[in-house]
């Protein structure tokens, strides 16, 4: 069924943030400071699998690259500058709009879509990425499946989630939303997923984890990548 992990409030949640998310001093504040350190672990995957030396300016020249989950673009459009041919997908159609605004601003060009992973049902890329999208769908199994069939062989799989810990309760609902440096409502502690149950899930679709890698973030220290996978965590999978 098209669009079948799809959670209705939750597309209107971040629909509702679309026309602020390129704004860094807005709702999508939080999502600016992170944004640094996510495409650091990125590209260093991105290196490490296809051959790459991080000196190269354009590594992802010739590949396909998906990110699912993408809002208004905030890594569609770094994936494009790496030299990617990159699709976007959505499931608030609000964002996709937003993100194209902005693509066509900056002279970028990118596939945008409003769907899940159906909306790419028979197509393959060389990269697929989805952070902090997984702990917002209706079907965890169903959505890491959909991503694994658009995995072209010899591809790369990064994904980001919460772990379900008691620090992630208190620092990104108690604490993240309570005090307005998140929009309250972004999060649903029992969604969030351990690194075991997605080591479990990608597992299950044919996949193995090749690294897993914590992601941190408080005022004084700002984003950082950490052995501690607590908070939050990258996990980057190929084909078993």
């Amino acid at each position: 069924m098209p669009n079948a992990t799809i959670v209705p409030a939750e597309a209107t949640h971040f629909g509702n943030l679309a026309a602020d998310w390129w704004n860094p001093n807005g709702s999508s504040a939080m999502l600016h400071r992170l944004n640094p350190v996510r495409l650091g672990y990125l590209r260093s995957q991105i290196d490490r699998h296809f051959g790459r030396n991080q000196t190269m300016r354009h590594p992802l020249t010739g590949k396909r690259a998906l990110d699912m989950g993408c809002g208004a673009g905030l890594l569609c459009e770094p994936l494009a500058r790496m030299g990617a041919v990159v699709t976007g997908v959505d499931a608030a159609p609000e964002n996709i709009a937003a993100a194209r605004t902005h693509a066509a601003s900056v002279g970028l060009s990118i596939d945008y879509r409003a769907g899940d992973t159906g909306a790419v049902a028979g197509e393959q890329f060389d990269l697929v990425t989805s952070l902090e999208v997984i702990e917002h769908v209706s079907d965890p199994v169903a959505f890491v499946a959909g991503l694994a069939r658009a995995l072209a062989d010899g591809g790369l799989m990064v994904l980001s989630t919460p772990n379900r810990t008691r620090r992630s309760r208190l620092t990104l609902i108690t604490l993240g939303e309570g005090l307005g440096q998140i929009p309250r409502g972004t999060h649903d502690w029992d969604r969030f997923i351990s690194p075991e149950e997605l080591t479990a899930l990608l597992g299950g679709a044919g996949l193995k984890v090749i690294d897993t890698t914590g992601f941190a973030y408080d005022p004084l220290r700002g984003a950082r990548l950490t052995a501690s996978l607590s908070l939050d965590y990258f996990v980057t999978a190929v084909a078993a």
